[in-house]
């Protein structure tokens, strides 16, 4: 009996010392995705059409370099590369809440819908308000110059209200009508054509430089932001993703499933109207500021999952740092890919995220 106790005990101990080390290389290569994520910054800094070197980088970042690198820098790549790292971030966490909230792998900010009502309310502000025209003499490489924004700020508004618009009537539904996780998924599909509809009826009575504006904004792009706009994503994401940390042991119970929560004590109706709310919020302000940005809030979640699994501890801060390098190197990428224009960050992360959407599909209907 003792010598069962003994051996009982070694094993207990084993497999707790094998735990911890498993836990503690994750942590480590935590780590090293931040490495990862600031030699990708500096290079996304470096390249473009005025070549920098890694270290007249770092010695502007340090405040030596003066002039001209001084001035891209900080005015032109900085703010973009901050705006990429944020608003990946941003996205990540929110697909991070609603696929755990909702029980449902396929759960993003764009596939309930809030993508779309932020391009429907973009869409009514530039043909309603006049917000958009077009620049003369305008190379045609350079996409990004070939439209702007006379009133950035009722764009901004608008896209936001079509978001938040899409956010309130799922939660209205899952409130009063007490819909299942899968069927919100459904009504957010269902919010997503109504927004399409919408938007295409608008751009049947917009003129020509109407369109092509609608279409420009709905491309995404991380360069459009600000300081201030990214100050502002910047402090909703981190009080998000505290809020979610905080809650990170009551997202591994709703995991488990919603009669294994409740036994457990948690609140889940309360959880989840909270969460989606928060997560809401967060990919809202992105898409406003920055424009559709399709499946990085699908995509970054399941990439972190099969690095860390479900627990929230490491999942939710692994999907976060997985989000920005993705929305930063695609921006990367599509920056300097293309000559002196810009490839659409929005085209490449549908590119990335439209396989694995499929994928789910099929093993959700292959189970």
């Amino acid at each position: 009996m003792i010598t069962e106790n003994h051996t009982k005990a070694a094993t207990e101990s084993s497999l707790v010392a094998s735990y911890k080390g498993v836990f503690r290389q994750k942590i480590l290569f935590f780590f090293v995705l931040l490495a990862l994520l600031g030699v990708l910054s500096v290079y996304a800094i470096a390249a473009g059409t005025y070549d920098l070197s890694p270290l007249e980088v770092i010695r502007a970042l340090l405040g030596q370099e003066e002039g001209p690198a001084n001035i891209v820098i900080w005015n032109i790549r900085m703010p973009r590369v901050a705006a990429s790292i944020v608003a990946g971030w941003g996205l990540a966490i929110s697909g991070v809440a609603i696929q755990c909230l909702l029980r449902n792998p396929l759960g993003s900010p764009f596939t309930l819908g809030i993508s779309h009502g932020a391009a429907f309310g973009a869409s009514l502000a530039i043909v309603a308000m006049g917000a958009g025209t077009t620049q003369a003499g305008v190379p045609r490489t350079t996409a990004s110059a070939l439209v702007f924004f006379e009133n950035l700020f009722s764009v901004t508004f608008f896209a936001f209200l079509g978001a938040m618009t899409a956010t309130m009537v799922i939660l209205a539904l899952s409130k009063l009508k007490r819909l299942s996780p899968g069927s919100i998924i459904l009504a957010g599909v269902a919010l997503s054509s109504l927004f399409v509809s919408g938007t295409i009826l608008i751009q049947y009575f917009a003129t020509e430089v109407e369109i092509a504006t609608i279409v420009f904004w709905t491309f995404g792009d991380v360069s459009r932001s600000s300081w201030q706009e990214i100050a502002l994503m910047t402090a909703a994401s981190a009080l998000v993703t505290l809020y979610f940390l905080f809650n990170r042991w009551n997202l591994n119970a709703l995991s488990s499933g919603e009669e294994v929560a409740r036994g457990i004590g948690v609140e889940v109706e309360r959880i989840r109207f909270r969460g989606m709310f928060m997560a809401a919020l967060v990919a809202a302000l992105v898409t406003a500021f920055h424009g559709v940005i399709a499946f990085l809030g699908l995509l970054a979640p399941h990439i972190a999952r099969r690095m860390v699994g479900a627990d929230h501890r490491l999942l939710i801060p692994y999907a976060c740092i997985v989000g920005a390098l993705l929305l930063l190197l695609a921006d990367t990428v599509g920056r300097t890919m293309v000559g002196s224009g810009t490839l659409p960050v929005g085209v490449l992360t549908s590119f990335m995220g439209a396989p694995l959407f499929l994928y789910l599909l099929i093993r959700g209907y292959g189970k």
